[in-house]
C-alpha cells in the first residue's frame, strides 16, 4: 500500500515521504496512529496544504522529547525478579515492563514500541538498551535486573554476580578426593594380590 508519511517514522522515512508498506502495517498502525495517510492525488494536495502545520507539530514533539532526555538518562531502572540458581529469571523483563518502570520512576510516558530492547531479558545482570523518545531523540539506558536490592547495589558498583560456582567448585573438590582415594586403593590392590597367591 502506498502512503504519505505525516511524521518521521524510524526505518521508514521522513515527513512527506511517499512510501510503499505492507497493507496490514498501514491499516493496523500507520493510519490509525495518524502517522500516515493513504496516497491519492487528493491526499497529496491535502498534505501540501497541511505540511507547515504537520512540520510544526513534529518540531514540538521533538522538543518535548528532548526535554525528557535527562529524566530518562538519570532514571534508576532497577528490576527485582525471582530467578533460579543459575541466574535465569522465572519470567522475563519485556519492553512493556521497562515502559511501565519509566513512567513510575522518571514520570516519562513511553509506549512499549519505543523501548528498543530486541529480545526480552531472561537472566540476572546489566543490560544496555535504548529508548526512542522521538525518531530523532534516542536515549541509551542501562537496566539492572537482580533478585535482591543488595545484588542490584553490587551490579551498580560494577561487580559481577556469579551463580552456581560455589557448588561447582565443591563438586570438583569431591571428585578430586574420590579420584585420589580410588588411585590409592588401585595402587594398594596389586601389592596384596601376590601375597594371597603365596
Amino acid at each position: 500500500m502506498k502512503v504519505i508519511l505525516t511524521e518521521k517514522v524510524t526505518k521508514l522515512g521522513n515527513i512527506g515521504d511517499t512510501v510503499e508498506v505492507k497493507t496490514g502495517f498501514a491499516r493496523n498502525y500507520l493510519l490509525p496512529m495518524g502517522k500516515a495517510m493513504r496516497w491519492s492525488r487528493e491526499n497529496v494536495a491535502l498534505f501540501e496544504a497541511k505540511k507547515a502545520e504537520l512540520q510544526a507539530r513534529q518540531d514540538a514533539a521533538r522538543k518535548a522529547a528532548e526535554a525528557n532526555v535527562d529524566a530518562v538518562k538519570n532514571a534508576k531502572l532497577y528490576m527485582i525478579r525471582q530467578a533460579g540458581d543459575t541466574g535465569q529469571l522465572y519470567g522475563s523483563v519485556s519492553t512493556r515492563d521497562i515502559a511501565r518502570m519509566l513512567k513510575d520512576v522518571a514520570n516519562v510516558v513511553v509506549e512499549s514500541a519505543q523501548v528498543m530492547l530486541g529480545a526480552p531479558i531472561k537472566s540476572v545482570g546489566v543490560f544496555d538498551t535504548q529508548i526512542a523518545l522521538h525518531p530523532d531523540v534516542i536515549v541509551p539506558v542501562k537496566i539492572y535486573v537482580a533478585q535482591t536490592q543488595d545484588e542490584i547495589d553490587a551490579l551498580v558498583a560494577g561487580k559481577v554476580l556469579t551463580f552456581g560456582t560455589k557448588k561447582v567448585e565443591e563438586d570438583n573438590i569431591d571428585a578430586e578426593k574420590v579420584e585420589k582415594v580410588e588411585s590409592e586403593s588401585a595402587d594398594a590392590a596389586p601389592e596384596q594380590q601376590p601375597a594371597e597367591a603365596e
